[in-house]
């Protein structure tokens, strides 16, 4: 006879196993959704240079762009029984040089402007909605209890107004952004302290799938593998424009008083 020890190694080894398949299972089982059908795309709605700190950490002033961009994406084919979250962003990508060269192999540089973590919709078998539905089962005499005692301990609770667009709210089917005038959550500097005047700026959009179990997705344009697939439309390229309230040089007067 085994003992009590070699029995619960043996039931313990059964259960990783178990779940090890059934992990690989749940990571395999993505392919089986396609994501032909996402789209996003991005445009330019407003971009200026201004002069000043751009962060409150910063400790000198220095050229920073401000955009605003508008964000059209359905996104909802990225969103599996598998999803936990989706991380998605808007990034720039723009010439590292402020004076740029046709023979020069320097790399653009690209920095995030906003991101949005956006929540898988709750499964029918989360604790939350269990909870619920065990409540909804339970008799009146008890429903009445735990209401009296949850008003105790709660917060008072909002109107059933807020309710209502709350609980609808939870019911949209997530991954649908339609943005106007999206203000950037990050400023773009550079390293040098000048930005006016940099060329091919492109605003594009990406996103990475972060599954409960089984690697991370990314979208097709980063370059990234694995990556999902979908229709990509970045922004058509813009310079910076010059520096905010900076003086523009007047053409024909080189130190002599233009005729009236």
């Amino acid at each position: 006879m085994h003992s009590a020890l070699n029995r619960l190694q043996a039931v313990f080894g059964f259960f990783t196993t178990v779940a090890l398949v059934v992990a690989g299972a749940a990571a395999l089982s993505v392919l089986l959704f396609p994501t032909d059908a996402t789209t996003a795309s991005v445009s330019l709605k407003n971009v200026q240079v201004v002069k000043g700190r751009p962060h409150y950490y910063s400790t000198k002033r220095e050229e920073y762009a401000q955009i605003r961009f508008d964000l059209d994406a359905d996104l909802t084919p990225l969103f599996t029984w598998n999803t936990k979250q989706l991380f998605v962003y808007v990034y720039a990508t723009y010439s590292s040089s402020d004076k740029p060269d046709s023979t020069s192999t320097t790399r653009a540089s690209e920095a995030i402007i906003w991101d949005s973590i956006i929540p898988a919709a709750p499964s029918p078998y989360s604790f939350d909605q269990l909870k619920e539905k065990t409540l909804s089962l339970l008799p009146a005499s008890l429903k009445s209890g735990t209401s009296a005692s949850s008003k105790r301990s709660a917060k008072p609770k909002s109107s059933a107004k807020s309710q209502k667009k709350e609980k609808a709210k939870k019911l949209e089917t997530p991954g649908v952004l339609r943005l106007r005038g999206q203000r950037a959550k990050y400023q773009i500097s550079d390293i040098t302290g000048r930005l006016a005047g940099r060329e091919n700026v492109t605003l594009s959009v990406g996103w990475n799938v972060q599954p409960w179990v089984g690697a991370l997705w990314w979208a097709p344009a980063t370059g990234a593998v694995p990556h999902t697939q979908g229709q990509l439309v970045s922004a058509e390229s813009f310079d910076f424009p010059a520096l905010k309230g900076a003086k523009k040089p007047v053409e024909g007067a080189q130190g002599t008083q233009a005729s009236v």
